[in-house]
């Protein structure tokens, strides 16, 4: 059997919610460097969660998911038939969860989680043979955040305040490719490094809990992002059909963030596995389509962070390609995640402080490509 060339993948619409593995929202993607000929591409991804649960007292949890967006931008050239570059933004993890009621009454009224990063990743290409190739280079990612505990779970560090200011750290990509042009096939194996980062960390712990009751910047706060694997596959199954395929772990568990004044560490994330199967299909020489299936794992135990409270997740993704003329395409995207049931849990031992159950978000995402 043989297959037309096919250029369709599943849109890259990122995490359905900040904490669909660990942090993880795009995934830290690579395909760009696959595509043909010079290129380069734009692309806008908006998330819309609801997590909703109810606290041990009895009292309903409202939304603690704000929206996001997320902004991504790349270019591949090629130098000659056998090296190429590219260079890749996006903005890999975030949080952005805000829990609503009366710090003095409810389990976690007022506790909030804030992350944003940015990432640029610098890769060459070498095919080795007309078949396989290898690829790699530096990763620079930029982080910062803010953490709030607030609520009566957290006895008399109710009210502690955590502001983490940006520093940016550099890591490593590293990857083999093995490829069959004439039926699609490509195998991929990509390794991403962790990446080592030291927050400047201001800290408001109350007088109750043995803090100034003030502001302090006391020192730094170290923290590790993942490292990950990811191993893809896709291949023609019939003339203009691609079915494809991915495994990638995030091991969240190394992410830490303790500040060195509350000593506490304020996030325990668990390692993370996240399954894609799917297939792409051409209808015509401009318009492709594409449905993928994502799967990942959710832990033995139920009893999670309240800044991430959820537990593993199953989403469905369609999206379309459309080329405008031989140089311009736009493909967009949706998905539907259902989040896994969690919960929210402080303390040691861990105890357990609120419930979320059936919850879910919606994602959108648009691309603009540029052959040229």
């Amino acid at each position: 059997m043989k297959a037309k060339l096919l250029s369709v993948t599943a849109l890259s619409l990122g995490a359905a919610t900040a904490h669909a593995g660990g942090l993880d929202r795009t995934y830290t993607p690579i395909d760009i460097i696959f595509e043909q000929g010079n290129y380069a591409e734009l692309s806008f991804a908006y998330s819309w969660p609801d997590l909703t649960g109810t606290d041990v007292l009895g009292n309903g949890i409202s939304n603690v998911g704000n929206n996001f967006g997320m902004f991504g931008a790349g270019v591949k050239i090629d130098f000659n038939d056998r090296l190429s570059m590219a260079l890749i933004f996006d903005q890999p993890y975030g949080a952005d969860v805000e829990y609503g009621g009366n710090p003095a009454a409810t389990m976690l009224g007022g506790t909030l989680a804030e992350a944003e990063t940015d990432a640029l990743t610098a890769l060459l290409k070498y095919r080795v043979t007309d078949r396989i190739s290898i690829y790699g280079g530096p990763r620079i990612v930029k982080a910062e955040g803010k953490i709030t505990l607030s609520g009566l779970s957290y006895g008399p560090a109710n009210g502690s305040d955590f502001s983490f200011s940006s520093d940016t750290g550099i890591g490593t990509v590293l990857g083999a490719a093995y490829e069959i042009p004439d039926i699609a096939l490509r195998v991929a194996l990509t390794y991403h490094s962790s990446i080592d980062l030291s927050l400047r960390t201001t800290e408001t712990i109350p007088v109750a809990a043995g803090g100034p009751g003030v502001p302090v910047t006391f020192g730094n706060t170290d923290t590790e992002l993942p490292e990950t694997w990811e191993l893809s596959v896709q291949t023609g199954i019939a003339r203009d059909t691609l079915a494809f395929a991915s495994i990638r772990r995030a091991e969240w568990s190394a992410f830490t963030l303790t500040p060195p004044l509350f000593g506490t560490n304020l996030s325990e994330l668990d390692d993370t596995t996240t399954y894609e199967i799917g297939v792409g299909r051409r209808f015509s020489d401009r318009l492709s389509g594409s449905l993928a299936f994502t799967y990942e794992d959710a832990s033995s135990n139920d009893l999670v962070s309240p800044l991430a409270p959820t537990n593993g997740l199953f989403a469905v993704s369609v999206g379309a390609k459309y080329k405008l003329n031989e140089m311009v395409d736009v493909s967009g995207g949706i998905r539907y995640t259902w989040l896994g049931d969690a919960d929210p849990e402080t303390g040691t031992p861990d105890t357990k402080r609120a419930s979320f159950r059936n919850n879910d978000a919606i994602s959108a995402a648009v691309k603009l490509g540029f052959h040229f």
